[in-house]
């Protein structure tokens, strides 16, 4: 396919090319990655011990400074000793891609250390039940509100000026007032996500419903429709495409304030682990735990535009992206 195809203005690619380009998405980072552990000569600023040889701390696998193993170096060849071996190496907190890899399986695999502790898996649910919760109550409130307020000017007059200003209030700033009122277990967390997510969600629905076609409401008006049926017969069916496209995107920022939400309040979640295995240097788990939250992440959303697409199958374009 020719360069002009590819940049052309507002065309979509053709199938082939889409899955091409999405996977070359992936596949750039992934071999920067590579490229910084496994070639020496880009960035590697430390150096792996082999042999010791007749430098006293040195141990094998010891990681020290470059510019600490020359020094070394010089001595030993200035008193005529043995020389220590050494490989270069990145920094025990940049694993290496295999080893992140195999981290995927032994995390699930791996007893806890501490009886206090919890698997990996049950972390993960945890943090899900968080997620959900968080954000099905922020929806349940959040989405009307803002329908109401797109729709007619004297709410939206009432919400939106408060709205604006809360937003800017950052949630992680309530996590203390969280834990004093709903105690140190789930519901804290669930606070957090609640506000991280539900002041921006009334903004977003309202200027959705804001943006619906006019002429649709006109039509109605001419037929004879009243005020409650545009709200439920036109506004609400045709703003329902873009606003499931909102609530993904908005699921997505849920997931953002996952970490700060499990800060708080009783030690769990993957967060928890996260930071248990940070403490053992256990850095392959916590590069795996992050990844794991991206993956679940994309899934849910490439399940949920799935389900756009046969709910909305008439939606063209950012729709079906």
């Amino acid at each position: 396919m020719s360069a002009t195809n590819l940049f052309a203005v507002r065309k979509e690619l053709p199938a082939k090319s889409r899955a091409s380009v999405a996977l070359l998405s992936f596949a750039i980072p992934i071999l920067l990655w590579c490229a910084i552990s496994y070639l020496p000569f880009l960035w590697h600023p430390k150096m792996e011990v082999v042999e010791p040889g007749d430098v006293a701390y040195f141990k094998p696998g010891m990681l020290v400074d470059r510019a600490v193993y020359d020094a070394e170096v010089e001595k030993i060849v200035a008193n005529d000793g043995v020389l220590p071996v050494g490989e270069r190496a990145n920094p025990i907190y940049l694993p290496a891609p295999h080893e992140v890899a195999t981290a995927f399986y032994t995390a699930f695999t791996t007893e806890p250390k501490r009886r206090s502790e919890k698997w990996l898996h049950e972390s993960l649910w945890d943090s899900i039940q968080v997620i959900f919760w968080g954000f099905f109550l922020s929806s349940i409130i959040g989405v009307p509100l803002g329908i109401m307020a797109g729709t007619y000017d004297f709410f939206s007059r009432l919400f939106e000026p408060f709205i604006e200003f809360f937003r800017y209030l950052p949630a992680p700033a309530f996590g203390a007032l969280a834990v004093a009122i709903l105690g140190i277990h789930h519901a804290p967390k669930i606070a957090i996500i609640f506000i991280g997510t539900f002041f921006q969600q009334v903004l977003v629905v309202a200027n959705t419903t804001r943006k619906l076609d006019p002429a649709l409401l006109e039509a109605a008006q001419t037929l004879g429709a009243k005020k409650k049926s545009l709200l439920f017969k036109v506004v609400v069916p045709g703003i329902l495409p873009d606003l499931y496209r909102d609530m993904r995107i908005l699921l997505g920022w849920a997931w953002t304030y996952l970490i700060v939400a499990e800060l708080i309040g009783t030690s769990s979640g993957i967060t928890w682990f996260i930071t248990q295995q940070a403490r053992y240097k256990n850095f392959d788990n916590v590069f795996a735990a992050i990844i794991m939250i991206g993956i679940m992440g994309l899934v849910i959303d490439l399940i949920l535009a799935y389900i756009g697409r046969r709910l909305f199958p008439w939606q063209q374009g950012p729709a079906k992206a």
